[in-house]
């Protein structure tokens, strides 16, 4: 029964970040009892497992630097004191529904050595989190016009049977000429070499961005509370 079979798959999606750091990303996971967290100068997300304990949240707080915060997708329960949210956000869990996508023969490969060019890109268009190691999450690809980066995506959650799309952006003084659809394509492309599906986050209110991804065959997973959450100091 093969819908059958994709809603199983798909279930892994609930709780992408821990999916990720205890599958293929298990090599960035900074560990202490169930929970686990990116390095915060990779992505600033930490997870708990789908029913966290008091212990949980206790052992959530030694991750977490006094003072800051890390972003958690929906945990299915109050967070207990002293715990707050700094910033909640809704955001659109999108999922491909068909396979496609080409190659981009403009695209380049994105290393290390053009960081500084895509945070000053990310800056300038605010796609969402892109920190100084991002890039090494999976591959990210960007196009260049007269040497200057102008556009750029890649990928971030990595579980497995699944990669998101993640840093869509375009300057704005090149915007449309498809040029993010282009990228998205060609990363689509890496994505199902390793026979592996593509799905992505945005915000509600893009509904711009919306009908492009609805338009490249993804559709409406979820909608999910995306918290920003901080705990008081830990001894």
């Amino acid at each position: 029964m093969p819908g059958v079979h994709r809603r199983v798959d798909e279930l892994r999606l609930d709780n992408a970040v821990y999916a990720a750091l205890t599958g293929p990303h298990a090599r960035f996971a900074q560990v202490r009892g169930r929970v686990l967290r990116y390095p915060a100068d990779v992505a600033p997300f930490f997870a708990l497992p789908a029913e966290p304990t008091a212990e949980d949240w206790i052992d959530a707080a030694h991750l977490i630097a006094p003072g800051a915060g890390a972003a958690v997708l929906p945990i299915g329960c109050e967070a207990p004191a002293p715990w707050q949210t700094i910033h909640a956000f809704e955001a659109l869990q999108m999922v491909e529904d068909r396979t496609g996508g080409i190659d981009e023969p403009e695209a380049v490969v994105l290393g290390p050595a053009d960081v500084p060019e895509m945070l000053e890109l990310v800056r300038e268009t605010n796609p969402g989190p892109f920190l100084n190691r991002t890039i090494e999450l999976g591959t990210y690809l960007g196009i260049r016009r007269r040497g200057a980066l102008i556009a750029m995506a890649g990928e971030r959650l990595h579980l497995d049977g699944w990669r998101e799309i993640s840093a869509v952006c375009t300057a704005p003084t090149h915007r449309r000429q498809g040029l993010a659809t282009r990228l998205m394509g060609a990363i689509r492309c890496g994505i199902h070499r390793h026979s592996e599906r593509a799905f992505l986050h945005v915000l509600p209110t893009n509904a711009s961005a919306i009908a492009i991804y609805e338009e490249l065959g993804f559709s409406i997973r979820v909608r999910r509370t995306i918290r920003v959450m901080t705990p008081d100091a830990v001894p």
